[in-house]
């Protein structure tokens, strides 16, 4: 998370999760600038189906996002500077009932 902010320079992230960081940038910018030469690319790294899902995903987050400006809620501040790491999911022992 901490190195999302400089994604084309990180070698954290592999060139397709690149590019699709990229199609979200682009797809967040008002308006929405999506060049062809960056959706071909896509396109030959993901199938449609993947694509749609992409696509969709990346648009909810930021109907998301602008909802919640437009209302004025903003972040609560729990972790100020920081990143809300994901809780460990549970894993229930092997022979024991679900």
């Amino acid at each position: 998370m901490a190195a999302l902010p400089e994604y084309k320079k990180s070698p954290l992230f592999t060139e397709r999760e690149k590019l699709v960081l990229e199609y979200a940038d682009a797809m967040t910018e008002t308006p929405v600038e999506v060049p062809d030469s960056l959706f071909a690319e896509l396109q030959k790294n993901f199938t449609n189906a993947q694509l749609v899902e992409l696509t969709a995903t990346v648009a909810w987050e930021n109907y998301r996002a602008r909802f919640d400006h437009a209302f004025g809620i903003e972040a609560e501040g729990f972790t100020q500077g920081s990143y809300c790491a994901m809780p460990v999911r549970f894993q229930p022992e092997k022979g024991s009932m679900e």
